[in-house]
């Protein structure tokens, strides 16, 4: 699994290092949501930690840019980058505004 270096997190989110310690060895955490780099057109996905025990994304892992403590924080999170994209280029590409501030 792979971390963005500027790794967004949310402001509820305690220990982000047992967090990703966790996400790696594929053990539950209720609340936990992250943000990826979709692999096709769109932009960012939300996926629930649960999901990512799928045998599909052991083989295939996302490249996780944000790790938010509820759906809503990572909305927000979403929002933040959004809002971060828009004001360093003028557009809301916000996959080329990260690999750009990688």
């Amino acid at each position: 699994m792979k971390f963005y270096k500027n790794l967004y997190v949310g402001s509820t989110v305690k220990d982000i290092q047992k967090v990703k310690r966790k996400l790696r060895l594929n053990a539950g955490q209720l609340g936990i949501y992250v943000i990826a780099l979709c692999r096709g057109q769109d932009q960012l996905e939300i996926y629930h930690c649960a999901l990512l025990q799928q045998k599909y994304y052991r083989k295939n892992p996302p490249y996780i840019i944000g790790i938010a403590n509820g759906y809503e924080e990572a909305v927000e999170i979403v929002q933040q980058i959004a809002t971060e994209a828009y004001e360093c280029n003028g557009n809301c590409d916000l996959k080329k505004y990260i690999l750009d501030r990688e």
